[in-house]
């Protein structure tokens, strides 16, 4: 089944609140390679003004995650996961995402476009706090194979 074009402009639900951990925060700053004491150290982050350690950017792709599970776990969606490639991503800040956040997040597929047998979606992510304030959107691009 090819994937389904009935899929642009839907919007998914709204994940469940997900807290984001200081210890979460640590691994994925040592996962990623980042060097800034923000990332790792209470006590630097509270003289950058944050009120606890500071995720690197690339973390909002844990929250993206949880929507993009929606989307490819689709009934209707004509995704194989065997056939996915990501493709590209994007991140789009209005603040950083601190331990101890509270965070959910909302898919919304923007574009479908076929190319040589291959589907591209791109797919944002609209991440907000507790309060309901924008902290990220994340867009990313995923090329699902056509059948060979």
């Amino acid at each position: 089944m090819p994937v389904n074009p009935d899929l642009t402009e839907r919007a998914f639900e709204k994940t469940s609140p997900y807290l984001v951990g200081r210890e979460k925060v640590r691994e994925f700053s040592r996962a990623v390679f980042a060097s800034s004491p923000v990332n790792f150290s209470v006590e630097a982050a509270h003289e950058a003004g944050f009120a606890d350690v500071v995720a690197p950017p690339s973390f909002a792709i844990v929250l993206q995650q949880l929507t993009l599970d929606q989307l490819i776990g689709a009934e209707d969606a004509g995704i194989e996961l065997t056939h996915v490639v990501h493709g590209a991503q994007q991140f789009t800040y209005t603040r950083p995402i601190v331990a101890g956040d509270e965070l959910t997040a909302q898919l919304s597929v923007t574009s479908i476009k076929t190319l040589g047998g291959n589907a591209m979606i791109t797919a944002e992510s609209a991440v907000h706090d507790i309060r309901g304030e924008h902290v990220v959107t994340a867009v990313s691009t995923l090329v699902v194979r056509g059948d060979a």
